[in-house]
């Protein structure tokens, strides 16, 4: 379905102020008839009261950033766009299958007062007063629910994303998909799914996230701006068939789910651990040999191998352990 814009059709208070003239003179026309007993001007008065209001049915108005889509016996005749009063055919049909959704995101046309309310991902709702059959061109911000997804190595993540979209195409949004709104939001979830699916939450050896069969250090954590736009480009090859632009993503949540979350902050706990004793005993093993060829170069004392390996130990005890050292005095001889 390709979208036709319907112009010149701006005079609507022209419309309206013609209609209220003519009231007018229909009710002199009676007045008239009446006192002068002419049944043609009653019959012409009477006539124009009673369906002279069939016109104020085709006035439309519009506000900035809304768009209106109109059927005439059900066919597709176009769509109004811009601010304005418009006057159009008062058989026309205003069409919006999304106008009784309401999903979890801002900037809806109805506002918060009814409609169908559906949480973006779930499938439950509550029906209530229908809805404006007006589109609205506005950016709008969809906040998806979170979603229990498992990452490449098979680990449950729980993510969530926030998508600001937009009508660009009303005919197709109408026409081409039974609901804009809900198709959108499932969109979202399939297209998250198929994201997540390809990354690992940190980085992990002898994964490739970019499809070229090289191992790289992409992850969710790590990767946030690169796995965003991924996921913008999944959304949008999937909504363009209903007319919608997707201008960008973001993921307002990520973290391990609960079942393995205490059990993930242990093994980063540990890991955390072990780079720390890494670096004191890379710190440890410079200094004892800085020690040992300070020694040396100033001839304070000669060791012999022995004696070496014993101030060896005793500066790794003392440089690597948790706590103060006790110092010893030795008075007399090692052997």
């Amino acid at each position: 379905m390709k979208e036709k814009i319907i112009t010149g059709r701006k005079y609507g208070m022209a419309v309206l102020l013609g209609y209220l003239a003519l009231l007018v003179a229909a009710v002199l026309a009676i007045v008239y008839g009446a006192v002068r007993g002419r049944g043609f001007f009653i019959a012409l008065g009477v006539l124009y009261v009673s369906l002279g209001w069939i016109g104020l049915c085709g006035l439309r108005v519009l506000k900035p950033q809304e768009a209106l889509v109109l059927t005439l016996f059900g066919k597709y005749i176009g769509t109004l766009k811009g601010e304005g009063f418009y006057c159009v055919n008062p058989f026309c049909s205003a069409v919006n299958p999304a106008a009784n959704t309401k999903l979890s995101q801002s900037g809806d046309v109805d506002g918060a007062k009814g409609g169908i309310v559906i949480a973006a991902g779930q499938a439950g709702g509550a029906v209530e007063v229908a809805g404006s059959k007006k589109i609205s061109l506005k950016i709008m911000t969809l906040n998806n629910s979170r979603q229990k997804i498992n990452d490449c190595l098979g680990n449950p993540v729980e993510i969530g994303i926030a998508v600001m979209w937009r009508v660009v195409d009303t005919a197709k949004a109408v026409f081409d998909v039974d609901n804009y709104k809900e198709y959108l939001s499932l969109q979202c979830d399939s297209a998250l799914r198929n994201i997540v699916r390809i990354y690992p939450y940190d980085v992990a050896p002898n994964v490739d996230t970019t499809g070229d069969g090289v191992a790289d250090e992409g992850s969710l954590r790590g990767s946030s701006e690169i796995v965003a736009e991924r996921i913008r480009k999944e959304i949008q090859q999937r909504v363009d068939a209903a007319g919608i632009e997707i201008i960008e993503a973001r993921i307002t949540y990520l973290a391990y789910a609960t079942e393995i979350a205490a059990v993930m902050l242990q093994r980063q706990q540990a890991s955390a651990i072990i780079d720390a004793r890494k670096m004191i005993v890379d710190g440890a093993v410079g200094m004892v040999e800085m020690a040992l060829e300070r020694l040396s170069e100033n001839n304070v004392v000669a060791l012999d191998d022995e004696r070496k390996a014993a101030m060896v130990s005793n500066l790794l005890v003392v440089l690597c352990g948790n706590r103060d050292a006790q110092p010893v005095v030795n008075s007399g001889s090692l052997y």
